[in-house]
């Protein structure tokens, strides 16, 4: 080994078992393997490290015979951030569709059943669930991921999912501390600024998060959000005033915090990676995520700047022990626990859930307009399918109707589905899609007010004719006004529900 690794220290042992960097590839890559060995803490994986599930078994057991005791983490929210089915589209209802449920049992059933797919899958830590109160309707990266808009209900869904998904012996992880709802910028792209008082803090954004902890989660997510009437200088994910004050005081949290993506603008765009690193260990953060395509050289770069923080004074030895410490401690235990929690025989034998699309439509937000529509039920309709830029935590993973056809080609649902034209419509098109005057429309997007191209051809369509059906697949506006139907959620189950609604064909 190279750089750091060859002298053994005490501090560069802790430093190790703070780190848990992504990488590149569908196998276990030598060098991280070797760093596992040398007691890398943790690793993350995400949906390009994923061809199926059996593969994916055979990924974490490699890096489990590396390290027995590594944290091996996930980002699976089960709906519209999905990593086991990146390539399929998740058949999981979504937050946003849960708390409109508002069932309890159902949803600590949703994270029970998460909870076994990462058991089998051989995944010890989910990153899940959101746990942020959906204030702003323009928020572009959490929307659906949330279970609502009021605190009370998303902190009863959230502890629910936090309970289901770790009586499986999978650790949960609410995020994003202190609350990434009330926001109109991606913390992946730029750093949001929170302008709010503490009051109203403790009034919405943390009451969820009370509740998670209460439920005992065992990790809490940060978010790379700027909180200036808390502290105006650093982002919660690099503040000792949001992370000791907030969450460990005030909240009495005592188990792992982990830092969100430390490659994301929010976190890294001023001090870089390596810098970020030690800051935010600095702050409080226990288990730092680094990213999603990480090398040998940046682990290097990374140990070093934390070791300068060490040897300059700015990172005291005793917090990155405690850090590592409580790394060891979240190991040790989800590694007993999915050991002595049997996998029933009904997880073992299920190749993915499946779940009634009754109660999934029951949810749906379907205007005066819409039910004249759908009771009418027209004979032919063509589909304008509108593609929008998704943010990076959703990725490019299938959604919606177009998911589900995908997945089962040969199903009724799907048959019927394809004698609709399909036409589809990005930002980048300029041209009005060709419709037949003979056919009625039906526009399936995302978030659709919050996109110009989307809001300038709906409102085009609905001048020319009557017959025009707006889904909106994402969250719509307070309004509803370019959402005649709003499904709050994309997953392929949510697709499926839709396509049934459309076509009335049994699949």
């Amino acid at each position: 080994m190279t750089g750091l690794l060859g002298d053994e220290t005490p501090v560069r042992s802790h430093i190790r078992a703070t780190l848990m960097p992504g990488f590149v590839g569908t196998e276990l890559p030598g060098w991280l393997r070797q760093r596992l060995r040398d007691g890398l803490g943790a690793v993350c994986l995400f949906g390009q490290n994923i061809v199926s599930i059996d593969q994916l078994r055979a990924l974490t057991d490699s890096i489990r015979a590396a390290n027995p005791l590594a944290v091996i983490a996930i980002d699976e929210e089960g709906g519209d951030v999905t990593r086991l089915y990146f390539h399929s589209g998740s058949p999981y209802p979504g937050n946003a569709i849960l708390g409109r449920i508002d069932d309890l049992g159902y949803t600590e059933e949703v994270g029970r059943l998460v909870g076994w797919e990462l058991r089998k899958a051989g995944c010890t830590l989910t990153f899940a669930p959101d746990t942020d109160v959906n204030s702003n309707p323009d928020n572009p990266v959490i929307g659906v991921r949330s279970f609502g808009v009021d605190p009370a209900r998303v902190g009863l869904h959230s502890a629910a999912w936090v309970r289901g998904v770790q009586s499986t012996g999978v650790a949960a992880c609410p995020k994003h501390f202190p609350g990434h709802g009330d926001t109109a910028l991606d913390s992946h792209l730029a750093m949001p600024v929170v302008d709010l008082p503490t009051a109203t803090l403790r009034e919405r954004e943390l009451v969820p998060f009370g509740a998670a902890i209460a439920a005992g989660a065992q990790t809490i997510m940060t978010s790379h959000i700027l909180l200036p009437q808390i502290d105006p200088e650093n982002p919660a994910t690099l503040s000792p005033r949001v992370l000791g004050g907030l969450l460990r005081t005030e909240l009495g949290f005592t188990g792992v915090i982990v830092s969100d993506a430390l490659d994301m603008k929010g976190a890294s765009g001023i001090l870089g990676i390596p810098g970020a690193a030690a800051a935010a260990l600095a702050a409080g953060c226990d288990l730092l995520c680094i990213g999603t395509e990480n090398t040998a050289e940046q682990l290097d770069q990374i140990e070093a700047a934390i070791l300068a923080a060490v040897e300059n004074g700015t990172l005291p030895q005793g917090r990155l022990a405690e850090a590592a410490g409580r790394v060891h401690r979240l190991a040790a235990g989800i590694s007993a626990a999915t050991l002595n929690i049997p996998v029933p025989d009904a997880a073992l034998a299920a190749t993915e859930p499946r779940f009634d699309t009754g109660r999934i439509i029951a949810s749906f937000a379907v205007s005066d307009h819409a039910k004249r529509w759908l009771a009418a039920a027209p004979e032919t309709y063509s589909v304008v399918r509108l593609e929008t830029v998704t943010n990076i935590a959703v990725g490019a993973a299938p959604w919606g109707p177009f998911a589900e056809v995908a997945a089962h080609p040969d199903s009724g649902l799907a048959a019927a589905w394809r004698a609709r034209p399909l036409v589809s419509r990005t930002a980048a098109d300029h041209e009005a899609p060709e419709i037949s005057d003979r056919s009625a429309v039906v526009v399936i997007g995302k978030d659709n007010h919050r996109h110009p191209f989307i809001r300038d051809l709906v409102d085009a369509l609905r001048a020319e004719r009557r017959d025009v059906l707006v889904v909106d697949m994402g969250w719509p506006s307070d309004d509803l006004a370019y959402a005649d139907i709003a499904t709050f959620g994309a997953s392929r189950l949510a697709g499926r529900a839709l396509l049934e609604l459309l076509v009335a064909t049994p699949a």
